[in-house]
């Protein structure tokens, strides 16, 4: 342990290609959905006040190089304080002889990095081909990521945003508007229903938001937002008229997510629900034509963790 190296955001940031990591992220999928992952139940801790939660994911693929134990951390009033709502580190150990090799302090950024390659791969099996306008809840750091790593993926730079604070849309607005995307905000949350075939969810709601779709539309829902038991962006309604659902793990989606609650309120079937690792691995778009309707519910894994704590130690060759 004590001839472990210590790496810090700067250093993550200044060596880390993106462009690298979405081949390596869908690999890690496929390798989970091939069952030569080993990732024990999610650690959590869930604070009431301040609102807030703790994950601990950890595992390793077998005969790999390494094993990976992440820590990361959403305080949902941190805005409060000038602080981001993430936090958190990677802790890498030599698959081999057990030993801490590297301290990745990210504070958080390698999860958002993770979070938002694995909406993207989503995207690409299962959205329509042409995308009207993207709808998005939530104005936080994921609720921009998700829309910029489409970029080379979705010929689209039409916006709508809902989100509880006008002060937070103001800001959004402002922030993606220099990323060169034409942005308009709402606090009606059917306005993203009637006019986006693209939405994204990226919120800690412990209620449904969005609670309904036009079912002619053809649209695709990526949902991240509920990584724990008790949080819900979808009225469970919704998942009826999918044709079309998708998760990172079928044994986590039991516990925490969106699925969850469509299956107790009998909406959904286990049986019907397909690992994002089993998609990539046909290696063609999932969606069979522009008028599915399909939803990929992703809580989050620990095999992309260990997949981009690799990649940084790669490349920075430690």
């Amino acid at each position: 342990m004590d001839n472990a190296q210590v790496i810090h955001l700067d250093v993550i940031k200044k060596n880390l290609d993106i462009n690298v990591l979405e081949k390596i992220i869908e690999e890690g999928f496929v390798s989970y959905s091939e069952g030569r992952v080993i990732t024990p139940p999610v650690g959590e801790l869930v604070f009431e006040d301040p609102p807030g939660d703790t994950h601990i994911k950890y595992g390793y693929i077998k005969n790999d190089t390494h094993f990976v134990i992440k820590i990361a951390s959403g305080f949902y009033e941190n805005v409060k304080y000038n602080l981001p709502s993430g936090s958190g580190l990677m802790l890498v150990f030599s698959q081999k002889t057990g030993f801490l090799e590297n301290i990745l302090l990210d504070e958080g950024y390698l999860t958002n990095v993770r979070t938002a390659l694995a909406g993207k791969i989503a995207a690409k099996y299962l959205a329509p081909s042409k995308i009207d306008k993207i709808g998005v809840f939530g104005t936080g750091e994921m609720a921009k990521m998700q829309v910029t790593y489409l970029e080379d993926l979705v010929d689209c730079k039409d916006i709508l945003v809902w989100g509880r604070s006008e002060t937070s849309l103001m800001k959004y607005k402002s922030i993606m508007s220099e990323n060169g995307y034409n942005v308009d905000i709402t606090q009606n949350q059917e306005d993203i229903a009637k006019n986006c075939n693209l939405i994204i969810m990226t919120t800690p709601s412990k209620e449904p938001l969005l609670q309904s779709i036009d079912k002619n539309k053809g649209i695709h829902i990526t949902a991240i937002g509920s990584d724990t038991h008790d949080k819900q962006e979808l009225n469970t309604s919704i998942f009826k008229d999918a044709d079309i659902v998708a998760t990172d793990s079928l044994e986590q989606c039991k516990h925490r997510g969106e699925i969850p609650h469509a299956v107790r309120d009998k909406f959904l079937d286990y049986k019907t629900i397909i690992e994002l690792g089993a998609i990539i691995k046909t290696g063609n778009k999932y969606r069979k034509n522009e008028d599915q309707i399909t939803i990929a519910d992703l809580t989050g894994m620990a095999v992309q963790d260990i997949q981009i704590a690799k990649a940084v130690c790669q490349t920075l060759k430690i």
